[in-house]
């Protein structure tokens, strides 16, 4: 079983999750553009029994998402780095890909194009949806 470490900026707080994730994806959604203060999110797609805080204890923002269920983002108190997102409507964390201490993870596809600023950048290689793509709605 392989497992994943990270922490966030200052390493008050450290994380931990096993083996692939589901997915992993640029999402570039309203939210995820305020959150990042850029065009986009790097998230891995970790269920939610293979992810754990191995050290501290994270603060936490909610706000619903497009399903109505809660999004609850998990960020250090100290630096602000933001390390994940649980998405309760999928029983996953949208794990910061860049908070990883090793991140072998390319993203897959891109999410909410449509919202994304006109001068973000796509990768070609990379599928690209307007929306979430109908095979990952709930």
């Amino acid at each position: 079983m392989e497992i994943h470490t990270g922490s966030c900026r200052c390493g008050d707080i450290e994380f931990c999750f096993y083996n692939d994730p589901i997915n992993s994806i640029f999402c570039y959604c309203k939210e995820c553009q305020a959150l990042t203060g850029s065009d986009k999110w790097f998230g891995l797609w970790v269920a939610r029994d293979n992810f754990k805080f191995t050290k501290g204890a994270p603060s936490t923002y909610t706000r619903a998402g497009n399903s109505g269920k809660d999004v609850n983002y998990k960020f250090c108190g100290t630096c602000s780095t933001t390390l994940c997102a649980e998405v309760t409507a999928g029983n996953f964390y949208s794990v910061s890909a860049t908070s990883l201490k090793n991140n072998k993870f390319n993203p897959k596809m891109s999410i909410y194009a449509s919202s994304a600023p006109p001068w973000a950048i796509f990768p070609v290689d990379v599928p690209k949806f307007d929306a979430l793509p109908p095979e990952l709605r709930g």
